[in-house]
């Protein structure tokens, strides 16, 4: 019987071990891909839009060239902190069910062997952020193999019709970086302007583009459909049909509830978010959220550095209240 379980290897779950680690408590972190897993799914060459200090954990200094640090960067840094700190993070183990017990939680894991295995800790702490649930479309065609919800890199689509569905800041940027490279891009939202959350030193880059017609974009048109070489959407009632060798459906993420139904978790049936307490305890006793993994489809409320917080609340009150019966 482990004290804690810690659901996810991203920064927020990181820190949540090294203050598990350091408070004494028995404590193991499952991860279902690669260490920061989201982070290493980033695009290639990507900077991230805030500045270094506000993404290091456990007081270690992340030392960057730049005031912003780009993907290789982060991913260094974190392999680092978690060697240093020598976690107990388990990848490559797929959290698959999760159920409360008078004792406490019952964990099942999948590991690449494709065995299941049953782990029990008295608290559990999910923070699996939302990368890995895309915001889908619902029209034929998304599912085509040219088609993602991620972006990676540009190089690949010189010379290629490139759509991207979606107007805030991700969007810009692949846009951008896609354009640089020699594609021919093409930007579709539903919206009448960009996202107001767009990034301020974005905007005029991307502005200028459109004003030069380097880069098309398409307002308050609506996706119906996705086919092998084209985008079909509709404008005003008009059918609009726009060439695409690639698609990026960059229309953002949510947060997955399934663990949280499996464990009896109240949550919100239109936003997806989990009933939380002051100390991000959700309705089930011993069962905390830190990061966005508890904010459903609220994800503009959490980012790294409030979600570090989180961390650092729960893991108080779990260390608090270690000594307690599980329901205490």
């Amino acid at each position: 019987m482990l004290d804690l379980i810690i659901i996810g290897a991203g920064p927020i779950g990181l820190e949540a071990a090294i203050r598990a680690k350091r408070a004494g408590l028995r404590y193991r972190v499952l991860e279902k891909g690669a260490l920061v897993d989201a982070i290493y799914r980033y695009p290639t060459y990507m900077t991230f839009f805030t500045t270094s200090e506000r993404l290091e954990i456990g007081g270690h200094p992340l030392v960057t060239a730049t005031d912003k640090p780009t993907r290789k960067e982060a991913l260094d840094y974190y392999r680092k902190v978690a060697h240093a700190e020598a976690l107990e993070v388990r990848p490559y183990a797929e959290v698959t069910a999760l159920r409360r017990d008078a004792d406490g939680f019952e964990v099942t894991t999948v590991r690449r062997d494709g065995e299941p295995r049953t782990l029990r800790s008295r608290f559990v702490a999910l923070a699996t952020g939302y990368f890995d649930h895309p915001n889908r479309l619902g029209v034929p065609g998304e599912d085509l193999a040219h088609v993602s919800h991620y972006y990676d890199e540009a190089h690949p689509y010189y010379g290629q019709e490139v759509a991207i569905v979606g107007a805030g800041s991700s969007a810009a940027d692949a846009a951008l970086d896609l354009h640089r490279a020699g594609a021919r891009v093409t930007m579709v939202h539903r919206g009448d302007d960009f996202r107001r959350s767009l990034k301020y030193w974005i905007r005029p880059n991307l502005e200028n583009r459109l004003k030069e017609g380097s880069i098309v974009a398409h307002f308050r048109t609506e996706i119906q459909a996705i086919t092998d070489d084209a985008v079909i959407a509709t404008r005003d009632g008009r059918r609009v049909t726009i060439p695409a060798d690639r698609v990026f459906l960059l229309t953002g993420y949510h947060a997955s509830r399934e663990l949280l139904d499996q464990a009896g978790a109240v949550t919100d049936g239109e936003t997806l978010a989990a009933e939380l307490d002051d100390r991000f305890q959700t309705s089930v006793p011993g069962l905390y959220c830190v990061g966005s993994a508890g904010f459903g489809r609220r994800t503009s409320d959490v980012f790294i550095e409030n979600g570090l917080v989180h961390a650092e609340v729960a893991i108080a009150d779990i260390a608090r209240r270690a000594g307690a019966p599980a329901d205490a």
